[in-house]
């Protein structure tokens, strides 16, 4: 998977994604990579995290897209598009050919 593909599928899965096992399930990806692009979407300002402080669980955190992490993701969906397109645009031009 394309660096900027993982990392809109992470802007898009953060928030409903229960925990960072769940996560790296759904992208098919190991938990230490999940862990590794996390925190560097957190040290890009892209997502935060907050602690369920009332949950007995101490270990419960909740991931939020930031207004930069909701930036990003528009801008990425916007690439991901564009470049489908052209892809398809390629296939449709070799069909024809």
């Amino acid at each position: 998977m394309q660096s900027e593909e993982l990392t809109l599928s992470v802007l898009r899965k953060i928030e409903t994604t229960k925990n960072q096992t769940t996560l790296s399930k759904e992208l098919g990806i190991s938990i230490g990579k999940t862990n590794y692009i996390l925190k560097a979407l957190i040290n890009k300002g892209l997502i935060k995290v907050e602690n369920f402080i009332n949950n007995k669980n101490k270990r419960a955190y909740r991931y939020l897209l930031t207004e930069e992490g909701i930036k990003d993701k528009i801008n990425l969906t916007k690439k991901f598009i564009k470049r489908k397109k052209a892809e398809y645009e390629e296939l449709q031009r070799e069909l024809e050919s």
